[in-house]
């Protein structure tokens, strides 16, 4: 079977015939290649155990594992010995060995020759790595079982007996007295300057599996209070990673969303030698170690906590909805003319019920949905084209109605984040994320999210009280998100921007403090008397989980189809703006043609369309002269509200 375990024995075969002093063998590709075209074999990456969706104490050490990121922050290049000597001091045998996707040499009894010529230091480059930020359950739930479904019996995961996290602390004795006594059959390997992770594999190897269970969540809790694993939005949970790499690492960026497949380093020497200053010859860092101590901290996390993952392989993540396929959508014809062929009754279907968790408001619904989709597609100079911020305003304060609204927008799509817009969260919380030069590390905040992340901007959390320093920072922060979809990190003596592509919807009970590029006022059709029975009745849940399926899978391709305007219908908007301006140019100005057209290319996609027709330029009008009618009107009855 095809397995992450049968995977890391394959590499190992290539190891032991390999010629690692000659550079111009080009191994290193053929590596890649190898498993690139192993992975697309039958949906095989579905087989590969995810750092996701497995605890960290049940996989074990040297397999293939794949991890769902964010890179969060990017590291300076390190040297490592991309293939090292060593030598057996009983006899002087000399044997050559890979230091490639490796973080502690494996020498056995042998020693390491520093000064052997065959020595190759090479390069690698040291991502710091995040699950993908405010992921929603339902995705994590939907791909951990597609891993279970699709695993072969043997590749299913069981908890790692190679590798037990609780035991790091002990001293090696300690742990080969242990072995001693658990397996006599073994004889007691004497200990040589070079750590040896397969040396530390065996030592573990009778480790009790119940034990582990039980043991490990515990010791990660209590060594994770002492380390700040910077997750860019509080109350986050799972692993993050370093991840190293070894080609083309200037194709990444920081932010970038990634599937990444790669050998899975959490040898206990990694942790104990973080400790110890002067053991830093056993790693496969032959320079000296420049970093502060604080650094270090950062740098060199304990590998329990931290694991370390040898990149062979990642792949760019357009959308993380596990229901669709891995492949884009151009490469899936068969899913995409299928789901293309059901998204006009499926955007029925929908419009329907989120009119009724919009208090019976059928335009504010079909707003809601050309916001779910919208997309930043492509840029102009600093204008972001695509974006669609919108502020339902006239959101009920009373009976928590904004939060129950998150709830339910929370399951259909991938990432989302909720943030009341309260005096002590604005003055408080750190949204934009700011460089620390003592921990050479980027300290990440809570806008550092993910390409097409919701974010649920709640300002019926308003009160009275003074914005300090920071709350006037974060309110313009989000001020720049919304209006130019970039976020300005903080680098102490100056900013540097970094494109973003996240939907903002604001609620608000009055018009919002922030821009949008849309404003629709609720019309509720129920009356204050029932509302509170009337929310408690909205099914966080439609009809049915497939029913739920196909709303998200609506909405995620609904965003990635491709759209283009003939000529033809070019000339027919351009022919419409003037007769529109004929009777009164005030009326419409080229900003409200701008949003015209934004809100023609979200309904033709919502209808699976991929160029504007006719009926779809008409409709679009018809919605926008609706919508400001509605906002014309409701300024008439509150004259005083901006």
């Amino acid at each position: 079977s095809t397995t992450g375990e049968s995977w890391s024995l394959t590499l190992t075969i290539i190891y032991s015939k390999t010629d690692f002093s000659n550079p111009k063998s080009g191994w290193e590709a053929k590596v890649v290649e190898f498993f690139k075209d192993r992975l697309k074999e039958k949906d095989a990456h579905t087989w590969v155990p995810s750092l996701n969706d497995v605890p960290l104490h049940y996989l074990k050490p040297n397999s293939l594992v794949k991890f769902r990121c964010l890179i969060q922050d990017m590291f300076d290049p390190e040297f490592f010995m991309g293939a090292y000597e060593t030598v057996d001091p009983s006899t002087n045998a000399k044997v050559l060995r890979c230091g490639r996707y490796k973080d502690v040499t494996e020498c056995g009894v042998s020693l390491v020759d520093f000064n052997s010529r065959n020595t190759v230091t090479a390069e690698r480059q040291t991502f710091y790595c995040v699950p993908i930020p405010g992921e929603n359950p339902w995705v994590k739930e939907i791909s951990s079982s597609l891993f279970v479904n699709a695993a072969p019996y043997q590749a299913r995961v069981v908890p790692s007996t190679s590798y037990a996290p609780t035991r790091q602390k002990r001293s090696y004795e300690e742990d080969d007295m242990d072995d001693m006594d658990t397996q006599p059959q073994k004889q007691r390997e004497p200990h040589s300057g070079i750590n040896s992770s397969q040396g530390h594999t065996e030592q573990h190897g009778n480790g009790d599996c119940k034990r582990q269970e039980t043991e490990a969540p515990s010791s990660q809790t209590a060594s994770a209070s002492h380390l700040d694993l910077n997750f860019p939005l509080p109350g986050e949970k799972g692993p993050s990673c370093l991840v190293k790499v070894y080609e083309d690492w200037d194709s990444f960026k920081l932010n970038d969303t990634l599937e990444v497949f790669g050998i899975l380093s959490v040898s206990p020497a990694l942790s104990a030698l973080a400790d110890e200053k002067d053991a830093s010859s056993s790693i496969l860092d032959p320079t000296e170690s420049m970093e502060t101590a604080e650094e270090q901290r950062v740098h060199s996390p304990p590998a329990s906590l931290v694991p370390r993952l040898h990149m062979l392989y990642a792949r760019p993540l357009p959308h993380n909805n596990p229901l669709l396929p891995s492949a884009t959508l151009e490469d899936n014809s068969a899913f995409l003319s299928s789901t293309l062929s059901e998204m006009a009754s499926v955007r029925a279907e929908l419009l329907t019920y989120l009119t009724h968790v919009l208090l019976g408001d059928a335009l504010a619904a079909e707003y809601l949905i050309l916001h779910l989709i919208s997309n930043v597609y492509a840029r102009r100079d600093v204008l972001p084209l695509g974006k669609f911020a919108m502020n339902l305003s006239g959101c009920p304060a009373a009976a928590l109605y904004t939060q129950r609204f998150y709830q339910i927008i929370q399951q259909l799509v991938p990432s989302s984040f909720y943030l009341g817009m309260s005096l002590q969260n604005m003055n408080q919380m750190r949204l934009v994320p700011k460089k620390d030069y003592v921990a050479n590390r980027l300290v990440s905040g809570a806008l550092q999210l993910a390409r097409n992340t919701f974010l649920f901007l709640d300002e019926t959390h308003l009160e009275q009280g003074q914005l300090d320093t920071t709350g006037v920072r974060n309110v313009t922060a989000l001020g720049n998100l919304i209006s130019w979809q970039k976020v300005d990190y903080d680098f102490n003596y100056h900013q540097m921007e970094f494109p973003c592509n996240i939907n903002v919807l604001i609620a608000s009970e009055g018009r919002s403090l922030l821009p949008s590029d849309c404003q629709i006022h609720l019309q509720s059709q129920v009356s204050p008397p029932n509302m509170e029975e009337y929310l408690s009745n909205i099914q966080l849940h439609p009809q049915t989980s497939s029913q739920l399926n196909k709303f998200r899978i609506y909405l995620s391709v609904a965003r990635q189809l491709d759209y283009s305007i003939s000529d033809e219908m070019t000339k027919s908007v351009e022919d419409d703006f003037v007769d529109m301006r004929k009777d009164d140019p005030q009326s419409v100005s080229a900003e409200d043609l701008h949003r015209m057209l934004v809100v023609a290319r979200l309904l033709s996609l919502s209808l699976g369309q991929t160029s504007l027709t006719r009926d779809s330029w008409l409709r679009a009008k018809h919605i926008d002269m609706l919508r400001r009618s509605r906002m014309e009107q409701h300024q008439c009855v509150n004259g005083n509200e901006p």
